[in-house]
């Protein structure tokens, strides 16, 4: 546990830091963390190093990135907003699959690696944005 202390520590520093600096310049925490991760991670200033013990701390970020998530989500606000989420939602969804399909017409992928493909494509998208 000792060895993993300065890491979290600094990843810790790094974040509060970074939310005050977005919160003065009117963006969201969540740029702030993700400018953390990549500004100290092991491909820029090397602050942490990739590890077995990031890797774990890197999958609970996800989980809280999706608790994150999940506190903005409201339902009266998704009512409000059925058409554009389920319709455009749905749109994006279809035409990235369909977009994936001439994977498997041109035999790079079979017709449902393409068709799996498509969808993650979506998703990922969907989370970024």
């Amino acid at each position: 546990m000792q060895g993993n202390l300065p890491p979290l520590l600094i990843l810790l520093a790094s974040a509060v830091v970074a939310v005050v600096v977005c919160r003065r310049l009117k963006l969201p925490a969540l740029l702030g963390y993700l400018m953390v991760g990549i500004l100290i991670g092991p491909q820029m200033l090397g602050l942490i190093r990739d590890s077995a013990d990031t890797q774990s701390l890197a999958e609970f970020g996800v989980v809280f990135l999706m608790f994150s998530i999940g506190l903005e989500f409201s339902l009266p606000k998704l009512n409000a907003l059925r058409r554009a989420v389920f319709g455009l939602g749905m749109g994006q969804v279809v035409s990235t699959v369909l977009f994936a399909l001439p994977t498997a017409y041109f035999g790079y992928l079979s017709w449902p690696a393409a068709i799996a493909l498509g969808g993650a494509l979506a998703m990922s998208s969907t989370a970024i944005a």
